[in-house]
């Protein structure tokens, strides 16, 4: 499970249906409003980390509450995307420039919709991640793509310097490679799951003795980043 909750909004039943089973499919835990009253309630109660909003609804439409969720600062930062049968350019724009992340056009395959979610998901986490951050003396700095260890500069390449930067961003918690793949690679490109091992070995050999112990492998799961042994 990617332990991420995505609030489907649509007012027909077998479209939040159809969507529901596509993204428990794809590991993703689902709620589910038919209108924008129950949205609201349940971005007030549960803070979903994506929401999937049909444009056309009774009473308030999902342009209007996009503009009205990116004017609240409890969700102005939760990602949306559009879904809407509505395919000319002037649309799209209309729905972009109301919030939306990303704009679905109707039909469209469960493949893409995850796709794409994935692909917004993986953009509005490193949006604005600019700050260094420091764990035991190992410094990484987003912004100059460098990484230190004390006074030292680390030679790390932009693979190993990506996930890296995930596990500091997400300590404490153990991924599988399948995970990682999605997360630093993409969800889009193949790339087998053993070549996680490859970077992992390459990261700890970059990261030297006084600083390989922080990426730790969980037997039969992957691997975590952590500072408890």
């Amino acid at each position: 499970m990617t332990e991420k909750t995505v609030l489907i909004v649509d007012d027909e039943a077998a479209i939040r249906e159809m969507l529901s089973v596509a993204l428990h499919m794809a590991g993703y835990q689902c709620l589910e409003a038919q209108d924008a009253q129950t949205a609201h309630a349940l971005i007030v109660d549960h803070q979903p980390d994506i929401i999937l909003l049909d444009w056309m609804m009774p009473g308030v439409s999902g342009i209007e509450l996009a503009r009205r969720l990116k004017r609240d600062p409890a969700s102005v930062d939760i990602p949306i995307i559009m879904l809407t049968a509505r395919s000319e350019e002037d649309n799209k724009i209309q729905g972009l420039e109301a919030g939306a992340d990303d704009y679905i056009t109707k039909p469209f395959s469960p493949r893409e919709l995850v796709a794409r979610l994935k692909a917004v998901l993986r953009r509005t986490a490193s949006a604005g991640i600019d700050q260094p951050i420091e764990v035991e003396g190992l410094r990484l700095d987003p912004s100059s793509q460098r990484v230190s260890s004390g006074d030292r500069a680390l030679d790390i390449g932009p693979t190993e310097f990506r996930l890296l930067q995930f596990f500091m961003t997400h300590p404490e918690r153990a991924y599988s490679r399948s995970q990682l793949l999605d997360q630093v690679w993409g969800g889009n490109v193949y790339v087998e799951e053993r070549t996680v091992d490859v970077h992992i070995r390459r990261l700890r050999l970059n990261l030297g003795v006084k600083h390989k112990h922080l990426v730790q492998t969980v037997r039969g799961t992957g691997y975590r980043f952590s500072t408890k042994v």
